[in-house]
C-alpha cells in the first residue's frame, strides 16, 4: 500500500483515505466484524503494526537523509534544489514535497 511512498506529497484526505483502507484490511486480517466494537488500537496491537501516517513520515525523512547524503553532482539532489522559473499560479500553490518534510 505504501510503495514508494517517500516521494508522494501526501494531502490530509490521502492520509484518511490510506488509514480507513489500513482499518479495513486490520479487520478483515483479524477476523473481526464491526458489531464486535473492538478498539482500532487493540487490533493494531494484535498485529504490531504502527500508524501509517507515522510510517509515510518516517519513509519520507528515510529518503531525505539518502538524498542528503549523495554528492552535490547526482540528479536526484539537483531535482530536489530545482527552482521553478516563471509566474506562480494566482491561487494558493500546490504542497510541495519539502514542505511535507
Amino acid at each position: 500500500m505504501l510503495h514508494e511512498s517517500e516521494t508522494w506529497p501526501v494531502r490530509k484526505e490521502n492520509v484518511v483515505a490510506l488509514q480507513r483502507a489500513e482499518m479495513r484490511m486490520v479487520t478483515w486480517m483479524c477476523g473481526v466484524k464491526l458489531k464486535n466494537r473492538l478498539p482500532s488500537k487493540e487490533l493494531k496491537e494484535r498485529l504490531g503494526i504502527d500508524d501509517i501516517a507515522l510510517v509515510l513520515q518516517q519513509n519520507r525523512l528515510h529518503w531525505y537523509g539518502h538524498v542528503l547524503r549523495k554528492d552535490n553532482d547526482d540528479w536526484v539532489k539537483k531535482c530536489m534544489e530545482y527552482e521553478v522559473q516563471g509566474p506562480r499560479p494566482r491561487r494558493r500553490p500546490k504542497r510541495t514535497w519539502t514542505e511535507a518534510v
